[in-house]
């Protein structure tokens, strides 16, 4: 018999929905994933790096011209310098740098901070390597931080604190204020930061993206991880990337070599010439902020209220006011009999906080979404 690492763990929502989805031929709005290719010139220049015989491994923490462009587009954007050599590596998308971060730091008896709604792979990789995850509640209205409840919820068993910004599932944003804050709350401790940027340059209305990177304070003691799966419309291509300073980088790629050891080697060659065009990512919020206006445009005279979205490619919608059922099964019920699905917003708290809320991914074609606007309208 094999005794479970991870007894309380059950199947991900997102699988569950998206199952729930294609049995019941509905629209998919859950899972988090564009519903439309990336670019064909990408696609191209995978293909020239794949002919030209890019088809072995690549060095442990990536090629050389990926971290360099990576070191040059981080020190442009958020004026700090990471070593290309010591202090940048490329990952088996966010996910996996996520997992190999959260291993290198949390032992036995370690408490680490994470925020809710929690995005779900970030407790199962606490408790798989015996750390306690203290859950803090984001505030209920604006999903915001509630810096007192930090700083009331540090002791010495404190390790770790895990932010997220963008945030997912509910598209709220980092300030400055709050960097500011945090940076106040660790400085003179020994706790480390995981920072999940993932979304980084998904942002609206003229907002801008706070990375932890801008921060003396914060950067010295961070893992940032970002996801170029995000910017280019290739979740399934798994890549991404982790930036932290030398003596952090190095203990991270301990972990690193024996989980993956190194990544997709054509995909980083194309990805290094790609970056050199600095529109293809620099455009990507106002790509995504048209389709978040025309979603929200279009949910007008609707019976949900809808929680605004700064970041990501999620939209939240209050639903209380159309059904008092739970939201799993409401969502459920949405899958079945109206033929959308969506994610409720209740997986991401451990002990399942229910506000009525659903989370629609709108990273899909405008045909796909009027679709689904035309049956969210009526209900």
């Amino acid at each position: 018999m094999i005794k479970s690492k991870l007894p309380y763990t059950k199947t991900s929502i997102f699988a569950i929905m998206s199952q729930l989805a294609n049995d019941n031929n509905a629209i998919n709005l859950s899972q988090g994933f564009p519903g439309f290719n990336c670019d064909n010139e990408l696609i191209d220049l995978v293909n020239k790096n794949m002919k030209k015989g890019y088809n072995q491994y690549a060095p442990m923490p990536g090629i050389m011209p990926l971290r360099e462009i990576i070191a040059e587009k981080t020190q442009e954007l958020y004026s700090r310098y990471y070593n290309p050599e010591t202090e940048i590596t490329i990952t088996a998308g966010a996910t996996q740098a996520i997992f190999t971060a959260i291993t290198t730091i949390v032992n036995e008896g370690d408490e680490v901070i994470v925020f809710e709604p929690v995005y779900d792979s970030y407790v199962p990789v606490i408790e798989l390597n015996g750390g306690t995850p203290i859950f803090l509640q984001l505030n209920s209205q604006d999903y915001s931080i509630n810096w007192k409840n930090v700083e009331k919820s540090i002791n010495s068993k404190t390790k770790l604190i895990i932010i997220n910004s963008p945030h997912n599932p509910t598209g709220s944003l980092l300030s400055d204020n709050d960097l500011k804050i945090l940076s106040k709350i660790v400085k003179d401790t020994n706790i480390l930061i995981l920072s999940d940027e993932v979304y980084e340059h998904i942002i609206f209305d003229n907002k801008k993206h706070e990375s932890v990177t801008k921060y003396k304070e914060l950067a010295k003691r961070s893992f940032v991880i970002s996801s170029f799966g995000k910017t280019f419309h290739t979740t399934g291509w798994k890549i991404g990337y982790c930036l932290a300073p030398e003596n952090l980088m190095k203990e991270f790629r301990k972990i690193h070599q024996f989980n993956v050891f190194a990544v997709n080697t054509p995909i980083q060659y194309a990805i290094a010439e790609y970056l050199k065009q600095k529109d293809k990512y620099l455009e990507l919020g106002n790509f995504y902020q048209e389709k978040r206006d025309f979603f929200v445009k279009g949910l007008a005279g609707s019976r949900f209220k809808i929680i605004p979205s700064f970041g990501t490619y999620f939209q939240l919608l209050d639903y209380s006011a159309i059904s008092k059922q739970k939201d799993f099964n409401f969502a459920k019920k949405l899958t079945v009999d109206n033929k959308i699905a969506s994610i409720p917003v209740s997986a991401f708290y451990h002990d399942n906080y229910d506000a009525k809320v659903l989370r629609f991914c709108f990273a899909k074609t405008t045909d796909i979404l009027e679709k689904a606007l035309n049956i969210l309208v009526k209900l």
